[in-house]
């Protein structure tokens, strides 16, 4: 069985979300967006380990932007056929192997006194009440919080794992373990017997007594002794601590990283349930899994964690690299605009993956930091990327606080970026050269540039009025010309293009090496290639020479000029080529309050 769907109205942060998961579900989003408070609306109906108190609705509960005196928290399962759930949930479970489960929490208006009920039922017409969570022995989830004591959790794991093993020996195992357990009490005993024998220990057991002594005379009837406690076999096992052994070394393992592996392999072995004989059906929760490891040890773990656990998992992260392992219908992006939190395309959903499907292979292609944004620039190729990331830079935008990314579609293309991004509800702004393309096998032209992203705008699917009044005048003069280009065909580009940049979408006046050299940054590129860091030994006679190199070159030219000049760029913050970089700001600031 799958927990299918979660519905959450009134909770918390969440106004009225559906949110749908897969087997392997990874739920990523920014910080305090409620990926937590989704966890915590499953547990709620789900976790063993919650209690009735733990259960009983607070304040907090109930939703966070308006006033309101209900929540509902809906789990809608499919495939349910185990038969210890159907057993246990008899006349609940619909002909379709459905079966909803709900949390209703109720608050007084007036005296502010709160209370919850239970329901179960086949469907929302079938919803009976239930007056506890009695399915729980059957029905459950299994959950790591992203605040794990390392140390007290492997300690107490240990003697568990070591149990397990112990029962699941076979018979000749046990016979061959007795008789080793016999020799090594035998060995053991000696070793009790001979410690008291060290002088440091005999030295410090007379000191001991002779000063307890003087405190009350019936000490004078029992001696202290210094007891190593090794001969009980069973206090010595329990003993047992697990550390790393390099060579013949034996090491504490003290690194965060480590001791997470550690923590996380013991409880997958502690969790893991057998695909034969079901006796319970558990969905296992891990919340920031990636804690204190290295990305190839993110990535391997995530890998780890969705093949050895043979049930429902679900996964929080703010890992890129956990993100990128997984299929782009198995992600929830939770989404806050400020009226409440939602999933993005109600979270995993085969539009997601079909937006990826023009890659033809994993998303990793994208830079998975991406998917973490509340926007993103894209450009055309590297030079582009590497010229705004420093522009952002030198004109005082951050872009990791605004949590904004930069990313080229060179060899993918626009569309395929939109169509992921729109998925996944990230918004996005567009810059792109001011291209004039002839049209094969005609003596005509057309504004590629303008064409381009007018069909980005219609990619979108979010008509606007105004701008298709525009269209409607404008659009027909800018495919099927002549040179040199016409008024009427300028015109209409300039009415259109403002038009664009209203909707985050912007043209280059020319193309990037153009712009930057008609720029206020003149000076400066004429001073680098004069001096002959182009490895070319002409001096500059005009300005089409410098142009044709800076585009011969490109992300070469750009990288290495930057070095010498980035601080230049700061001249460029009200020129037309940051205003991509602004509006990325804007659109932060609508929803996060940025400056």
């Amino acid at each position: 069985m799958k927990l299918a769907t979660v519905e959450l109205t009134g909770f918390r942060n969440f106004k009225s979300s559906v949110i749908n998961f897969q087997e392997k579900s990874l739920v990523i989003g920014a910080n305090d967006v409620g990926k937590t408070n989704l966890i915590w609306a499953i547990r709620l109906l789900l976790d063993k380990g919650l209690t009735e108190y733990d259960i009983e609705p607070r304040d907090s509960d109930f939703y966070a932007y308006e006033e309101t005196n209900n929540f509902t928290i809906k789990l809608r399962f499919t495939e349910v056929t185990e038969d210890c759930v159907v057993s246990k949930l008899k006349g609940q479970i619909s002909d379709q192997d459905e079966l909803l489960l709900v949390f209703e929490g109720v608050r007084d208006p007036v005296t502010k006194a709160k209370k919850y009920r239970l329901l179960a039922g086949p469907s929302d017409a079938g919803l009976e009440e239930i007056q506890e969570r009695f399915y729980r022995k059957v029905l459950n989830l299994r959950y790591i919080s992203c605040r794990r004591d390392f140390h007290s959790y492997i300690n107490k794991e240990k003697h568990n794992l070591l149990y397990q093993a112990k029962e699941n020996r076979t018979e000749e195992q046990a016979a061959d373990d007795n008789r080793l357990i016999g020799e090594i009490s035998t060995n053991l005993k000696g070793i009790d017997e001979r410690i008291p024998q060290l002088s440091f220990v005999a030295n410090a057991t007379q000191t001991i007594n002779a000063e307890l002594n003087k405190l009350s005379l019936h000490h004078q009837r029992q001696n202290i002794v210094f007891n190593a406690g090794t001969s009980n076999i069973d206090n010595f096992i329990d003993d047992v601590s697990i550390s790393s052994k390099r060579g013949d070394k034996n090491l504490l393992i003290g690194g965060d990283g480590r001791l997470n592996q550690v923590y996380l392999s013991l409880w997958a072995a502690r969790n893991e349930i057998s695909e034969e004989n079901v006796q319970e059906v558990s969905i296992i929760c891990i919340e920031e899994p990636e804690a204190h490891l290295h990305p190839h040890q993110q990535r391997k773990l995530s890998e780890y964690l969705s093949t050895s656990i043979h049930s429902q998992v679900i996964i929080t992260s703010h890992s890129p690299q956990i993100a990128s392992e997984y299929s782009p219908n198995s992600i929830v992006r939770l989404v806050d605009r400020g009226a409440g939190a939602y999933a993005a395309s109600k979270g995993c959903s085969d539009i997601i993956d079909e937006a990826f499907s023009d890659f033809g292979y994993r998303m990793s292609i994208i830079p998975a930091e991406a998917f973490f944004a509340d926007v993103v620039l894209l450009v055309e190729g590297p030079s582009e990327e590497l010229l705004y990331r420093t522009l952002a830079k030198q004109i005082g935008i951050d872009i990791d606080r605004l949590n904004m990314s930069i990313l080229m579609v060179d060899g993918v293309g626009f569309k395929t970026f939109i169509k992921i991004l729109a998925a996944l509800e990230i918004e996005w702004v567009v810059r792109t050269d001011n291209d004039t393309f002839k049209i094969p096998k005609k003596a005509e032209y057309r504004r590629a540039g303008v064409q381009r992203l007018i069909s980005f705008y219609r990619q979108n699917g979010k008509p606007d009025a105004a701008f298709e009044a525009v269209l409607a005048a404008n659009e027909v003069a800018l495919h099927g010309f002549g040179l040199p280009e016409p008024p009427a065909t300028t015109n209409s580009a300039n009415a259109v293009i403002p038009e664009l940049e209203r909707l985050n979408l912007f043209l280059s006046v020319a193309d990037l090496e153009n712009d930057l050299y008609a720029s206020e940054i003149k000076a400066e590129l004429d001073e680098y290639y004069g001096t002959g860091n182009d490895d070319d030994d002409e001096e500059i006679s005009d300005d089409d020479n410098v142009v044709s190199r800076m585009q011969k070159k490109k992300a070469i030219f750009m990288y290495e000029f930057l070095k010498q000049h980035k601080t230049s760029l700061s001249k460029l913050k009200d020129n037309a080529i940051a205003n991509p970089l602004h509006r990325c700001v804007e659109i932060v600031s609508r929803y996060h309050g940025a400056d």
